[in-house]
């Protein structure tokens, strides 16, 4: 690899990834074989960081597939000699549909390199192979050049977390960005409610059978008042004994507990419930005007895979 870094001209880098930056159109990889696959990666790592790019399988490109291409596209051939068959034979071809073509070669003096119309010269040695035949170190050079690339085009384009994140939308990283708390929430329908004047005695059948452990406190126009909790209970009944069963609910609810805004990012919600020294599992969901919308549950935020 020293080699390879003594020996490059960074020059054809930049130019390359500044023509991929100026492009209105698709930015098409071709390759046969290791080559093949090499492009095909380099391709979604570029879908993945916000380049419009496809990898075009050359063969299937001159049996129609390169009607996709267009006067607007820029088409990369990746080839450790740079006279693969397949890539000379579709160059005519992907010139005429108007296409930029860019060789990328370990072979300055091939076909490819003076056929197309830019040329990217991976300085190569010698394959790790023994023989110097497996293409190993070669295919390393252009995953590096690739990636580097990618990685300048990202910041060029000056591409932000959150815009990383919309496409990636099943990973953790996209989830915990995207995701707001209205998404992962449990609805007002079906929560455990209890008014104030209520007495525990009756609330307790709310509280057990809708399984959240809590108990939500709401007045007539559903602003949140407090909640109650299992623990709660366990604490009063100790405490007080049974005739507590007796007291209102709003004299034995907690009357600030910790709530999050529906609009809200569910992952700064999870912190929440982690901060403060003093863990909760649950969070009541309000809006602006302090009305209880949702609840949400840290067994919620789990299965949400935050």
């Amino acid at each position: 690899m020293k080699y390879f870094f003594d020996e490059l001209d960074y020059e054809p880098l930049q130019k390359f990834c500044q023509l991929v930056l100026d492009c209105k159109g698709t930015v098409f990889f071709t390759g046969v074989g290791k080559s093949g696959f090499i492009a095909q990666k380099i391709s979604m790592t570029l879908v993945s960081t916000g380049t419009k790019s496809v990898f075009l399988n050359p063969t299937d490109a001159l049996h129609g597939d390169i009607g996709i291409v267009s006067k607007e596209d820029i088409m990369v051939m990746f080839s450790k000699s740079g006279s693969t068959t397949e890539l000379l034979t579709l160059i005519p071809y992907a010139r005429a549909k108007g296409a930029t073509l860019v060789g990328v070669s370990s072979n300055a003096k091939s076909k490819l390199a003076t056929e197309t119309d830019m040329h990217v010269m991976l300085p190569l040695e010698r394959e790790l192979c023994p023989f110097d035949l497996a293409p190993v170190t070669s295919t390393a050079i252009q995953m590096l050049f690739g990636d580097t690339c990618a990685v300048a085009i990202m910041q060029a384009k000056s591409l932000t977390m959150d815009q990383y994140a919309m496409n990636h939308p099943a990973g953790r990283i996209g989830k915990r960005l995207i995701l707001s708390v209205k998404d992962v929430m449990k609805p007002l329908s079906g929560l455990p409610l209890a008014k104030p004047d209520e007495k525990l005695v009756d609330a307790l059948v709310e509280l057990s059978s809708k399984g959240q452990g809590s108990l939500l406190i709401v007045d007539d126009a559903n602003t949140l008042l407090g909640v109650f909790t299992d623990g709660d209970l366990r604490r009063s009944l100790h405490e007080k004994g049974g005739e507590v069963l007796q007291a209102p609910i709003k004299d034995l609810m907690s009357s600030t507990p910790r709530t999050t805004l529906a609009e809200g990012k569910a992952v700064d919600a999870m912190r929440e419930m982690e901060a403060g020294g003093r863990p909760v599992s649950f969070l009541p969901v309000i809006d602006e005007e302090k009305k209880l919308v949702g609840l949400l549950t840290l067994h919620g935020l789990v299965n949400a895979g935050l």
